[in-house]
Protein backbone atom coordinates (compact mmCIF):
# COMPACT_ATOMS: atom_id res chain seq x y z
CA UNK A 1 0.00 0.00 0.00
CA UNK A 2 1.44 3.54 -0.76
CA UNK A 3 -0.43 6.83 1.04
CA UNK A 4 -0.75 9.64 -1.41
CA UNK A 5 -2.13 13.35 -0.89
CA UNK A 6 -4.62 14.74 -2.70
CA UNK A 7 -4.60 18.68 -2.43
CA UNK A 8 -7.89 20.66 -3.74
CA UNK A 9 -6.58 24.07 -4.51
CA UNK A 10 -8.93 27.30 -4.55
CA UNK A 11 -5.69 29.03 -7.16
CA UNK A 12 -2.69 27.93 -8.32
CA UNK A 13 -3.88 24.84 -10.85
CA UNK A 14 -4.87 25.68 -14.05
CA UNK A 15 -8.76 26.18 -14.53
CA UNK A 16 -11.42 24.16 -13.73
CA UNK A 17 -13.77 23.45 -16.45
CA UNK A 18 -16.67 23.99 -14.65
CA UNK A 19 -15.08 27.46 -13.53
CA UNK A 20 -17.17 29.04 -11.21
CA UNK A 21 -16.17 29.92 -7.56
CA UNK A 22 -17.56 28.40 -4.68
CA UNK A 23 -18.70 31.72 -3.23
CA UNK A 24 -21.22 32.00 -6.48
CA UNK A 25 -22.92 29.04 -6.04
CA UNK A 26 -25.88 28.35 -4.56
CA UNK A 27 -26.52 26.55 -1.40
CA UNK A 28 -28.18 23.71 -2.64
CA UNK A 29 -25.42 23.49 -4.79
CA UNK A 30 -22.39 23.51 -2.37
CA UNK A 31 -24.47 20.95 -0.36
CA UNK A 32 -24.38 18.40 -3.63
CA UNK A 33 -20.59 19.04 -3.48
CA UNK A 34 -20.01 18.04 -0.25
CA UNK A 35 -22.60 15.25 0.15
CA UNK A 36 -20.27 13.98 -3.18
CA UNK A 37 -16.96 14.32 -0.67
CA UNK A 38 -18.24 12.86 2.03
CA UNK A 39 -20.28 9.69 -0.18
CA UNK A 40 -16.85 9.09 -1.96
CA UNK A 41 -15.20 9.09 1.37
CA UNK A 42 -17.30 6.71 2.90
CA UNK A 43 -16.92 4.63 -0.24
CA UNK A 44 -13.28 4.43 0.48
CA UNK A 45 -13.61 3.62 3.86
CA UNK A 46 -15.33 0.67 2.96
CA UNK A 47 -12.45 -0.37 0.78
CA UNK A 48 -9.53 0.38 3.23
CA UNK A 49 -8.39 3.16 1.14
CA UNK A 50 -9.43 6.47 3.36
CA UNK A 51 -6.78 7.69 5.29
CA UNK A 52 -8.26 11.10 6.36
CA UNK A 53 -9.32 14.26 4.98
CA UNK A 54 -10.49 17.86 6.19
CA UNK A 55 -11.82 21.35 4.66
CA UNK A 56 -9.39 24.04 5.66
CA UNK A 57 -10.67 27.28 6.52
CA UNK A 58 -9.17 30.57 4.06
CA UNK A 59 -8.17 32.21 7.40
CA UNK A 60 -4.62 32.03 8.05
CA UNK A 61 -1.23 32.95 9.53
CA UNK A 62 2.03 32.72 8.74
CA UNK A 63 4.45 32.20 12.18
CA UNK A 64 8.32 31.73 12.03
CA UNK A 65 10.64 31.01 15.19
CA UNK A 66 12.93 34.73 15.21
CA UNK A 67 15.33 33.36 18.01
CA UNK A 68 13.72 35.34 20.75
CA UNK A 69 10.72 33.82 21.72
CA UNK A 70 8.66 36.17 20.04
CA UNK A 71 7.60 34.36 16.34
CA UNK A 72 6.92 36.94 13.98
CA UNK A 73 3.05 37.07 12.45
CA UNK A 74 2.73 37.98 9.18
CA UNK A 75 -0.42 38.12 6.87
CA UNK A 76 1.71 38.71 3.64
CA UNK A 77 3.69 39.83 0.89
CA UNK A 78 3.57 35.85 0.30
CA UNK A 79 1.63 33.69 -1.59
CA UNK A 80 -0.53 31.80 1.31
CA UNK A 81 -1.36 28.56 1.48
CA UNK A 82 -5.02 30.07 3.07
CA UNK A 83 -4.71 30.95 -1.01
CA UNK A 84 -4.11 27.91 -2.12
CA UNK A 85 -4.96 24.72 -0.08
CA UNK A 86 -8.99 24.45 0.07
CA UNK A 87 -9.17 20.93 1.61
CA UNK A 88 -7.20 17.78 1.45
CA UNK A 89 -7.82 13.86 1.46
CA UNK A 90 -4.77 11.56 2.27
CA UNK A 91 -5.56 7.75 0.69
CA UNK A 92 -3.82 4.48 0.50
CA UNK A 93 -3.97 2.45 -1.90
CA UNK A 94 -2.29 -0.41 -3.90
CA UNK A 95 -0.67 1.31 -7.31
CA UNK A 96 0.17 5.19 -8.57
CA UNK A 97 -2.30 4.05 -10.89
CA UNK A 98 -5.24 3.60 -8.13
CA UNK A 99 -4.12 7.13 -7.04
CA UNK A 100 -4.67 8.62 -10.19
CA UNK A 101 -8.25 6.79 -10.91
CA UNK A 102 -9.29 8.44 -7.26
CA UNK A 103 -7.89 11.86 -8.22
CA UNK A 104 -9.62 11.93 -11.46
CA UNK A 105 -12.95 10.78 -10.00
CA UNK A 106 -12.62 13.31 -7.24
CA UNK A 107 -12.33 16.21 -10.07
CA UNK A 108 -15.56 15.14 -10.52
CA UNK A 109 -17.10 16.60 -7.84
CA UNK A 110 -20.39 18.94 -8.51
CA UNK A 111 -20.34 22.49 -8.75
CA UNK A 112 -22.21 25.36 -10.05
CA UNK A 113 -25.39 24.18 -12.22
CA UNK A 114 -24.83 20.48 -10.41
CA UNK A 115 -21.94 20.12 -13.15
CA UNK A 116 -18.49 18.24 -12.46
CA UNK A 117 -16.00 20.57 -11.73
CA UNK A 118 -13.41 18.71 -13.52
CA UNK A 119 -11.13 20.55 -11.23
CA UNK A 120 -7.50 20.07 -11.14
CA UNK A 121 -6.08 18.01 -8.31
CA UNK A 122 -2.53 17.87 -7.02
CA UNK A 123 -1.83 14.49 -6.20
CA UNK A 124 1.55 13.89 -3.91
CA UNK A 125 3.13 10.27 -2.42
CA UNK A 126 3.80 10.60 1.03
CA UNK A 127 7.48 10.75 1.74
CA UNK A 128 9.08 7.56 2.17
CA UNK A 129 6.70 6.02 -0.52
CA UNK A 130 8.11 5.26 -3.69
CA UNK A 131 6.49 6.27 -6.07
CA UNK A 132 5.92 3.71 -9.41
CA UNK A 133 4.72 4.71 -12.45
CA UNK A 134 3.71 1.91 -15.33
CA UNK A 135 2.78 2.82 -19.23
Amino acid sequence: MAKYLMLKHYRGAPAAVNDVPMEKWTPEEIDAHIQYMRDFADRLVKTGEFVGETALAPEGTWVRYDGDGRPPVTDGPFAETKDLIAGFMVIDVDSHERALELAAELSAAPGAGGRPIHEWLELRPVFGTPLTVTE
